[in-house]
């Protein structure tokens, strides 16, 4: 057996980098041969996952829901389907949350060590990929566009303070969902493609799952050209469907199901992949049953 480690070293507050000697000493003993990478720039680890996934047993990496993105996307596009072992180190971690790996490098090391794997969903949107979230419209922006060095110093608070920042205008855009024979047509100022339990750290979706070939829809109603109190309306509504879940009933927020999706909107609407920037404009999201090998917790734990 062999492994490759992969870490970003500024994930989360660098606590990954100082973890490096231990984490790999302990992979070698499980895997014998281990080789490293530390990535420093956007892209990179896709391309390593990419060139060399076919290489190796397993893949171990270490960061955040992003770098778990980085590593989907290149084992994706390589067509391997190596074991996939994650070290959260970032700083919301809904992946994580959302599989059940422990939240504690440790922990979460020990977990990998103890080699049960099992085959995790993901989602495809147009020829790009997202383990649990793809959405579009208000804050959705905050979790690329936030310094890093505020979210070393702040944490997830810092994407708070971002997404006020640039959203306090909430952009309203033309949204139409086609899936599993329904269409969910309005103006809308947040769409959420649901695939995982929590996004941004709170769990809004608690009864969906990574294992069951569905994906969770949901998008929040608004008027074409509003005005103060429809903001505000709008506001509440996203902070209940965090706050309260997806299966809360309310009138403002249209919900559906389904393994496939085709969306229309406009040009200009920017998608957001597991905290990353995506494609822009209209998109077809399926969900891919089992694409993926996860070391997780095994059900008797």
């Amino acid at each position: 057996m062999n492994c490759l480690f992969l870490y970003n070293p500024v994930s989360g507050r660098g606590k990954l980098e100082k973890l490096e000697g231990e984490i790999v000493r302990t992979l070698g003993e499980k895997f014998g041969q281990v080789d490293v990478y530390a990535t420093h720039a956007p892209g990179e680890m896709t391309r390593i996952v990419r060139e060399r996934a076919a290489r190796y047993t397993a893949i171990v990496f270490a960061g955040g829901d992003g770098t778990f993105n980085e590593v989907l996307q290149g084992v994706c596009e390589s067509g391997a389907d190596p074991q996939l072992g994650y070290i959260p180190g970032g700083t919301v971690n809904d992946v994580a949350h959302s599989l059940r790996i422990p939240r504690d490098p440790k922990k979460a090391l020990a977990l990998i060590c103890g080699g049960h794997t099992e085959k995790v969903d993901c989602l495809r949107v147009n020829d790009r990929y997202a383990m649990y979230v793809a959405a579009a419209g208000a804050f959705t922006r905050a979790t690329y566009t936030t310094p890093q060095q505020k979210k070393s110093r702040w944490g997830r608070i810092a994407y708070g303070i971002e997404g006020l920042r640039r959203n306090m205008r909430f952009p309203v855009f033309p949204m139409r969902v086609r899936a599993e024979g329904r269409e969910l047509a309005s103006h809308t100022v947040l769409v959420l493609f649901l695939n995982g339990r929590s996004v941004a750290g709170m769990r809004c979706n608690r009864r969906g799952s990574m294992q069951d070939g569905v994906a969770e829809c949901a998008l929040v109603r608004q008027k074409p050209h509003p005005k103060f109190f429809a903001k505000a309306r709008a506001l509440f509504t996203i902070a209940r469907l965090f706050l309260w879940g997806y299966c809360r009933s309310g009138k403002n927020v249209l919900r559906v199901s389904a393994s496939h999706f085709e969306v229309e909107t406009d040009e200009s609407v920017v998608w957001n992949f597991d905290g990353e920037r995506g494609v822009t404009g209209p998109v077809t999201v399926d969900v891919l049953p089992g694409r993926v090998r996860v070391f997780v917790p095994s059900r008797k734990q």
